[in-house]
């Protein structure tokens, strides 16, 4: 290894080129072989030669489950680097994947507005630098001013990706829907395409768990939910909404079966789950 280079993961696995300088291969075959990833670099080996893949070159990692063409594995990440795209499907795929990220994004300077959106509610703040460091499934950023945001990627609700002006310039946007003390929040994030694009094949990870099947709730339900998402306290859910305190409860029984709520305390003190946000946001956008 070159100076200043230190192992990070050396494991097995199965690996496989599906585009090569931007033209998809047609003749795709997981190889078996040995996977090592370094703070530099990400080397394939096989008996018959190994790829070396630059980390600086990597543009987007995301993870994937099975699917019928590439059934030959259970779940595999896509490592874009340059025009060239490469799955990976590691024996240690959790300790992999995790160092990979980390490797990746650990200390990237990004801009950060939090919280952009509170309990539905559109806030004032600005747009601050903020320094990123994973710590297992959590995104950790702390921002200039003091503030330390801890974005869990398994609370992440909602993601959207889009471009926008800020601060003079046509920028790269993630707007990351998750909870701060049981409140829905937005967390809002830009930076360079590369780090962006990083960033959302993180976070859409824990949207993708957590995502809103379609779900048959009735009025008093999705009424329910909504006052919940807007920030309104589950003691006082009934009189928000014109309903007696056993109805309530009675709903937040059904939404818990649904896993939309989790208890909080034994006495009906209920929040939304990462999904019961999603419906709820979904829900709002259609009155």
């Amino acid at each position: 290894m070159s100076d200043g280079e230190h192992a990070l993961v050396d494991t097995k696995g199965k690996f496989v080129q599906v585009v090569s300088d931007g033209r998809k291969r047609n003749d795709i075959e997981w190889l078996p072989g040995r996977i090592l990833l370094s703070n530099k670099r990400l080397v394939l080996a096989t008996n018959d030669g190994k790829r070396t893949i630059p980390l600086s070159k990597v543009s987007s990692v995301t993870a994937s489950q099975m699917n019928q063409p590439l059934a030959q594995v259970d779940s595999y990440i896509k490592v874009q680097a340059g025009r060239n795209v490469t799955l990976i499907s590691a024996k240690k795929a959790d300790e992999f994947q995790e160092k990979l990220y980390s490797t990746l994004l650990d200390q990237t300077v990004v801009l950060v507005n939090h919280p952009a959106v509170k309990g539905g509610v559109v806030q004032d703040g600005g747009w601050e630098k903020g320094r990123l460091k994973l710590d297992g499934d959590c995104i950790n950023l702390a921002i200039a001013s003091g503030t330390f945001v801890e974005l869990d990627i398994d609370d992440v609700g909602t993601v959207e990706a889009k471009e926008k002006t800020i601060r003079g310039d046509e920028r790269p946007l993630l707007e990351v829907e998750h909870t701060i003390e049981g409140t829905s929040v937005e967390t809002h994030i830009t930076g360079t395409p590369r780090h962006v694009s990083l960033i959302e094949g993180l976070v859409r990870q824990g949207e993708q768990r957590n995502i809103a099947d379609d779900v048959d709730l009735s009025d008093k339900e999705t009424q329910v939910l909504m006052a919940l998402y807007s920030g309104i306290s589950p003691f006082k859910i009934p009189e928000f909404v014109d309903m007696e305190i056993e109805e309530v409860e009675d709903v937040y029984d059904r939404l818990m079966e649904s896993d939309i709520l989790e208890p909080v305390r034994t006495r009906r003190e209920v929040q939304l789950e990462a999904r019961g946000r999603s419906i709820a946001s979904d829900a709002m956008a259609d009155q």
